[in-house]
């Protein structure tokens, strides 16, 4: 059966709460995973404070949420504008000739089930003003985790419908390619590729179906990463370097321009520097 089939599937049965698909594979991603913890190396640090206003220009800041796990908070960039998150905003500020006010509430380790509280930290962070985007990274860990793919998706499906009913854009970076973390051994990492593009693909019906832009990192960045794994990993061999981070904007950027209604000037090539709130 094809991706897209099964992730069709996927969707249906969210939709009604059906039993789980591949249930086999995610066993033997379980039994064998204290191996692959062997095999990657551990994150070194935090992932960088990176909450502020991006940019400049006149008119009231764009607000932005990052959302998501360890890929959405940028754990592996060698600086704060190599994240995702920094990446995004300072070219949103580019197109948009106003400033960005960024607020990054993703958490390591986090599923898709932690979202809403997520959410929820990005109104009070926010004081209850509506976020005009939210850009999203998860599903990895809901992989690594065993969580029911029908489970991830809904509840994925449930925060960006109630985010683009609050009125905010949102842009969904689809789950990424676990078969292209090197350290981790065959069979494991073939299951992991087919779980995680699976889950990818359905998580981009979803988030079409919510409203939001969903872009889908495996199916675009998944080659880049398993050619150069040395360049586009950071030096735990799982979470991504600087170089993987700057792919992953360059990727998520435009679907953020798309949703909030902006195109990038002629010309412009270089973002402005942060300026920490």
């Amino acid at each position: 059966m094809s991706v897209a089939r099964r992730a069709s599937r996927i969707v249906a049965t969210a939709a009604v709460g059906g039993a789980a698909v591949g249930g086999g594979g995610l066993g033997m991603l379980w039994a064998q995973s204290l191996l692959a913890r062997r095999r990657v190396g551990d994150p070194r640090g935090e992932p960088f404070a990176v909450d502020g206003v991006y940019g400049t220009g006149d008119g009231t800041p764009i607000r932005m949420v990052m959302l998501g796990d360890s890929g959405a908070a940028g754990l592996g960039a060698a600086a704060p504008r190599d994240t995702v998150a920094v990446l995004v905003a300072e070219g949103v500020a580019a197109a948009a000739g106003r400033p960005v006010e960024l607020a990054n509430l993703a958490v390591v380790g986090a599923q898709t089930s932690n979202l809403p509280a997520q959410v929820t930290a990005a109104d009070e962070r926010f004081a209850g003003q509506r976020c005009d985007l939210a850009v999203i990274m998860i599903g990895a860990n809901d992989v690594t985790h065993r969580v029911r793919p029908q489970v991830s998706v809904r509840q994925l499906g449930e925060v960006v419908s109630a985010l683009v009913g609050s009125g905010t854009a949102v842009v969904v970076g689809c789950c990424p390619d676990l078969g292209t973390v090197q350290p981790v051994p065959n069979p494991l990492r073939a299951v992991g590729r087919r779980l995680s593009r699976t889950l990818a693909a359905a998580q981009s019906i979803v988030t079409a179906e919510s409203g939001g832009h969903p872009v889908e990192l495996a199916a675009l960045l998944g080659p880049e990463f398993a050619a150069k794994p040395g360049e586009y990993f950071s030096e735990d061999r799982f979470h991504p370097s600087s170089v993987g981070y700057r792919r992953c904007g360059e990727e998520l950027l435009p679907a953020a321009l798309q949703a909030l209604q902006l195109t990038v000037p002629a010309g412009q090539q270089d973002s402005t520097q942060a300026h920490p709130a």
